[in-house]
C-alpha cells in the first residue's frame, strides 16, 4: 500500500492533515448528478482512501445533491477519530443538473444542516463558503452576510473552521475581520496560476490552500511539455501534475477525485514521485505567464 506520509502534512484547522487528501466529488452520477453507476465501487474508493491513510476528505452536500455525503456516511461511519471532512455551501442543484446560487443566510443555514444530516455527524470539520459565479473563476464584492452567518452557526457550535472557496484576496480580508479562516480552495494547477501570489500569501499566514480542479477538472490537463516530462520520469502526466502541485507551496492540500481504486492508488503513488530541478524548470514553462 503506498506510503503517502512522504508528502508532508500542514495544519487544517485544530488538526494537522496529510497533504494528498482525497475529493468526493466523481463519486456522483455524470455531471456531479444522480447517483454514481456503480455504487459498491463508490463506496471501496471511500474505504481504500482512508485504509491508505488519507485524511482529508473533500465533499459537498450539493454534489448528487446528498449523494456523495450519503456514500461518505455509509463507506466510512462511525469516522475515524483524525479524519477531517470539508464540505462547501453556496449552491443548490436544480431538477435539470444545474448549479443554482444559494448565498441568502436561510440557503446557507439549511445548507449547513442539510450537510450535518445527511454526514451523520452533530459539527461539521470544516465548512467552506463557496462563492458561486458563472465560471469557476473569482469576481469581487463582498461576502461579509454570508460569511457572518457561517460564522454564527459556528458559535453555535455546528461549525468547527470555516473556510473559502472561489475567492479574492481582497474577499479573504473581510472574511478575516469576522472569523478565522483555515483554507482557502480555488481553481489552480499546471496551466492555470493566476494565484500564485495569493498562495503565497496564505502560506505567510498559515492558511491552507486546497485547488480544485489540480488536473484540470472538466478540461483535463493537455501538455506536450507535461507528456514529455512524465515520460523521462516513468509516471502519468496526472502524476507529474499532482507532484507538481505538492513542491509548489507547502501549504497546498491535494484532493484529487476519482471513482477507481486504481486511479486513486495513481494518485497517491505521487508521494514518493521525486521532481528534479531541470524537470521543474520544464513544468513551469506551462502556466506562462498565467
Amino acid at each position: 500500500m503506498t506510503d503517502i506520509t512522504a508528502a508532508g502534512i500542514f495544519p487544517l484547522g485544530d488538526r494537522t492533515v496529510h497533504r494528498l487528501g482525497y475529493g468526493a466529488m466523481q463519486l456522483a452520477g455524470p455531471g456531479v448528478f444522480g447517483p454514481p453507476r456503480d455504487r459498491d465501487a463508490a463506496l471501496a474508493v471511500l474505504r481504500e482512501a482512508v485504509a491508505s491513510g488519507v485524511d482529508h476528505i473533500d465533499t459537498s452536500d450539493f454534489y448528487g445533491p446528498h449523494i456523495t455525503n450519503q456514500l461518505i456516511r455509509e463507506a466510512l461511519a462511525p469516522y475515524p477519530d483524525k479524519l477531517t471532512i470539508v464540505t462547501k455551501v453556496g449552491a443548490v442543484r436544480g431538477a435539470d443538473a444545474s448549479w443554482i446560487p444559494a448565498m441568502s443566510p436561510a440557503e446557507l443555514t439549511q445548507g449547513v444542516h442539510d450537510n450535518l444530516r445527511n454526514l451523520g455527524v452533530e459539527t461539521l470539520d470544516v465548512v467552506n463558503l463557496r462563492v458561486v459565479g458563472t465560471t469557476h473563476g473569482t469576481s469581487e464584492g463582498s461576502i461579509a452576510e454570508q460569511f457572518e452567518a457561517l460564522a454564527a452557526l459556528q458559535r453555535q457550535g455546528l461549525i468547527r473552521h470555516l473556510g473559502l472557496s472561489n475567492v479574492t484576496p481582497k474577499q479573504l480580508e473581510e472574511a478575516l475581520r469576522i472569523a478565522p479562516v483555515v483554507c482557502v480552495q480555488n481553481q489552480y494547477n499546471l496551466a492555470h496560476r493566476e494565484d500564485d501570489a495569493f498562495i503565497d500569501a496564505l502560506a505567510a499566514k498559515g492558511i491552507a490552500y486546497v485547488p480544485f480542479f489540480p488536473l484540470g477538472g472538466f478540461s483535463p490537463l493537455q501538455s506536450s511539455t507535461l507528456s514529455d516530462v512524465a515520460a523521462k520520469l516513468g509516471a502519468t502526466p496526472m502524476q507529474v501534475a499532482l507532484a507538481w502541485l505538492l513542491h509548489r507551496s507547502p501549504n497546498i492540500l491535494l484532493i484529487p477525485g476519482t471513482s477507481s481504486v486504481g486511479h486513486l492508488r495513481e494518485n497517491l503513488a505521487v508521494a514518493a514521485l521525486k521532481l528534479p530541478d531541470e524537470r521543474l524548470a520544464e513544468l513551469d514553462t506551462i502556466g506562462g505567464d498565467g
